[in-house]
């Protein structure tokens, strides 16, 4: 990874172009008139045909968006559902077991995004995520320290985040490249791993009976009562709608480009069928040993917080558009007066106090249980990596969202279970490992056809 490459800018896709060399101010915004002279086609489309059309040439230019990965859940699924014994794959009780598992990926992959964005890579993602966990679990212990289980949480996410800063500062000040520092950073914290733990082999458990400590216990394995659940559905649905078409309309005030408004109306009925999906297949009686066997996961709504508040951070805030500026044009962003060093150990810090949360909700997902055989940081950080790259963030920065690491985490997530649901013996493990190479190649592939197609 390289910091100071002469490359066009390179924005995400329907965001304006940030920066421009040699403006020597701090505010990469570029007025209005700028910004639709360099509007995409169809942000600027007037009528729904128009849309899709910029759409469908859009795709054929390169820039496919999340379609890839889309269709590639889709392909998974549907393969699964036909070779797993007795089609088993699409059951409701399987669905919201990998949604489960993946929602750990989800959120490392998200933060994992943080720093590719800056065409920058962090291989201490996963053991540092592991850190997090031992930690929170650590400090709710009775007898022990007997923290709250918020306080807990929070000293977890703030150590993790000192530890990515500092490694955000070897690479921002010093100029040491992030391979190699994070690289040092997962063998380091992984040794630290087992100290916290007080051995290799040490286990740290919950004991559910305890309020306190089976909030954690709830994040994962919790349920919410179907009626909840669909309360908080029409929640989301009408803040996300409300939030869209508002939007929309000040842009329009503001004599700004906007997508017709029927390209609003179709997002919030998608938004909306989906999370109706989620809803019904989740309060299926599932059978299962669970508290309730019936319900939506608690881990649910925490995934699309994270989500919404990282999509509001990159796309919404000037800290998001000097992150696609420094991983489009690095020097054009340094020219315009962007802290380029600030950014990254801020981008680092971060990545590591989202990666703590995740590795929270791994011990969870594990039922209230946390020692070095509950996951191998190694594996993690490179289902992490391929989560992210997967869904659509570029490996060379600049390009990427939120949602791509969250569908991402999904696809590996289904990959692992549809495997693990073959019992194909010595020949799984392999296969957790192929199949997830295989689909991040083509990952970079498109990636690489995109870049191209685009002129970048």
């Amino acid at each position: 990874m390289t910091q100071d490459r002469e490359t066009p800018v390179t924005t995400d896709p329907g965001e304006t172009q940030a920066g421009a060399a040699g403006t020597g101010t701090a505010d990469l915004t570029l007025d209005a008139t700028a910004a639709a002279a360099d509007v995409p086609a169809g942000v600027a489309a007037q009528t729904l045909g128009e849309y899709f059309r910029a759409s469908w040439l859009r795709i054929r230019g390169g820039n496919s968006g999340v379609l890839p990965v889309i269709l590639a859940i889709v392909i998974v699924a549907v393969v699964f559902e036909i070779i797993t014994p007795e089609h088993a794959f699409l059951r409701p009780s399987n669905l919201v077991y990998i949604f489960g598992l993946s929602t750990v990926y989800m959120i490392l992959a998200i933060a994992e995004t943080i720093v590719l964005l800056l065409a920058e890579v962090d291989l201490s993602v996963g053991a540092v995520a592991l850190i997090g966990g031992a930690i929170a679990f650590k400090l709710v212990q009775q007898p022990g320290p007997n923290w709250p289980w918020w306080a807990a949480l929070l000293a977890a996410l703030a150590i993790c985040g000192a530890f990515g800063a500092l490694q955000g500062a070897l690479i921002a000040l010093l100029k040491i490249p992030s391979f190699v520092v994070t690289l040092a950073g997962f063998l380091l914290f992984s040794g630290i791993l087992i100290i916290i733990l007080g051995g290799a082999d040490s286990t740290v458990s919950l004991n559910t009976d305890d309020p306190n400590q089976n909030f954690i216990y709830d994040m994962v394995q919790g349920q919410i009562s179907p009626v909840i659940g669909w309360i908080i559905l029409a929640v989301v649905v009408v803040a996300a709608g409300t939030s869209q078409w508002l939007r929309a309309a000040a842009r329009r005030r503001r004599g700004l480009v906007t997508p017709p408004q029927g390209v609003t109306v179709i997002r919030i009925a998608l938004v909306t069928i989906v999370g109706a999906a989620v809803v019904l297949i989740c309060s299926v009686n599932r059978g299962t040993s669970l508290k309730h066997v019936a319900g939506v996961p608690w881990v649910i709504p925490i995934v699309l917080v994270v989500l919404a508040a990282w999509t509001i951070a990159l796309q919404r805030t000037r800290f998001g558009r000097y992150m696609y500026a420094i991983g489009g044009n690095p020097e054009a962003a340094r020219r315009a007066g962007v802290s380029l060093p600030k950014i990254r150990i801020w981008a680092f810090a971060l990545c590591s106090a989202t990666a703590a949360l995740g590795g929270i909700l791994l011990g969870s997902f594990f039922y209230g249980q946390y020692s070095t055989n509950t996951a191998d940081p190694g594996q993690l950080v490179l289902y992490t990596v391929a989560a992210a790259v997967i869904g659509g963030v570029s490996l060379f920065g600049g390009r990427g969202k939120a949602i791509h690491g969250v569908l991402g985490g999904l696809l590996i997530g289904g990959i692992a279970y549809g495997v693990s649901l073959l019992n194909l013996g010595s020949l799984s493990t392999p296969l957790t490992y192929i199949l997830p190479g295989g689909v991040l190649l083509i990952a970079v592939l498109i990636d690489v056809q995109s870049r191209r197609g685009s002129g970048a």
